[in-house]
């Protein structure tokens, strides 16, 4: 499954932070710097959706804050969003 993600980084932690331009907003507390934000993202997802970090992957947007991001489990985007709330 692939989900449209807007990252913001920079940010005082990582934490979902609702939806923008039809995405899924996510701010990182990492800068945008050596894949530090990627990675932080990564970590973020996996351990939101309870996966291993090399089942979540970043399709397009590795340099930019507009991310599709592909996970093997087929989930409900509301059970997604709910999960990166907690």
């Amino acid at each position: 499954m692939r989900i449209k993600i807007y990252v913001q980084p920079g940010a005082k932690k990582t934490a979902y932070d609702g939806e923008f331009n039809g995405c899924i907003k996510i701010k990182i507390k990492s800068p945008p710097t050596d894949g530090k934000a990627n990675e932080e993202l990564i970590s973020f997802i996996s351990q939101s959706l309870n996966l291993s970090k090399k089942e979540v992957g970043i399709i397009s947007g590795e340099k930019s804050r507009y991310k599709i991001i592909e996970v093997p489990e087929n989930y409900d985007m509301e059970f997604i969003k709910e999960k990166l709330k907690d």
